[in-house]
């Protein structure tokens, strides 16, 4: 009987994936993870690695060779650097001035509507109710004749575009600010500009910089909206109406270098801003 006893209780301790499961805090971390993973991999990461080996073949023809070559990086660097740089340029100016019109905006939404930010929330994504295509149209209609298929034309219609995405991430980090500070800062004989500057503006700097990469990333890849408002003028062209015309030519590995380089370019590019802006935040306060 004492026998039986001993086995029932070895039985009752030997431990179940159930048990395991509701114990280990990782383990359900992983477990709520890995579809999301999953999907990242598969159509993330997987798209990008065939994107990476293609830039090392050639198009001769109608032949993929895919013997390994550095010929189309060659190419890109030497053809289509001024094309990157005007990308590099468009899509920093767009950004800049999204903010620069957006925050004032976010600031009047976060401290002064008070009972009607609701109203403002969704006045902001009215412009999201149509199509993307129907307001790059009716801004192309208003726009000067002079100033159509110009590059300040491609920046002026990107800064409507993405408007309520500079907006949104910058009432969101000045909703945080603690009001106390605000109300200290004045106590101390700080006038509204110095409270602003010194308090304010460093505390949104991560909503700035949110605002500024979201809409930076986004838009070097535009290729619709120099299409449309460049009316297909090369002056205004853009890294992605490249990367267009070469899928259309049927070149795949040239139009994969092109896009891993303008990748490098996007990467190096933010992480300089990112840090700049760390840097600016410093010194603010």
């Amino acid at each position: 009987m004492a026998a039986g006893t001993a086995v029932d209780t070895s039985a009752a301790k030997k431990p179940s994936w159930g048990a395991a499961f509701t114990r280990s805090e990782a383990l359900r971390g992983w477990t709520l993870l890995s579809p999301t993973t999953i999907l990242m991999v598969v159509g993330l990461a997987a798209p990008l690695v065939i994107m990476l080996l293609y830039s090392f073949w050639k198009q001769e023809g109608l032949t993929l060779n895919t013997d390994f070559t550095l010929a189309n990086y060659a190419e890109v660097s030497g053809k289509y650097y001024t094309v990157l740089l005007r990308s590099l340029w468009i899509a920093a100016l767009a950004a800049f001035f999204t903010v620069l019109l957006g925050y004032p905006v976010a600031y009047y939404v976060a401290f002064h509507a008070k009972n009607s930010k609701f109203i403002w929330l969704i006045l902001l994504t009215i412009p999201f109710w149509t199509s993307y295509l129907l307001r790059v149209f009716a801004l192309r209609v208003i726009m000067p004749e002079e100033l159509r298929a110009t590059p300040a034309a491609v920046v002026i219609a990107l800064t409507h575009a993405w408007a309520a995405f500079a907006i949104l991430p910058i009432y969101v980090s000045l909703e945080k600010i603690d009001r106390t500070l605000l109300e200290a800062a004045a106590d101390l004989g700080d006038g509204a500009v110095r409270r602003f500057w010194r308090i304010t503006f460093p505390l949104s700097l991560p909503g700035v910089v949110s605002a500024m990469t979201l809409i930076f990333v986004p838009t070097i890849g535009d290729y619709v909206t120099p299409s449309l408002i460049g009316g297909g003028k090369p002056a205004t062209f853009m890294i992605a109406n490249i990367i267009q015309g070469q899928i259309k030519s049927n070149d795949w590995p040239l139009a994969a270098t092109t896009a891993i380089v303008s990748m490098i370019m996007v990467a190096i590019a933010v992480y300089f801003f990112v840090a700049a802006l760390k840097a600016a935040s410093r010194s603010l306060r």
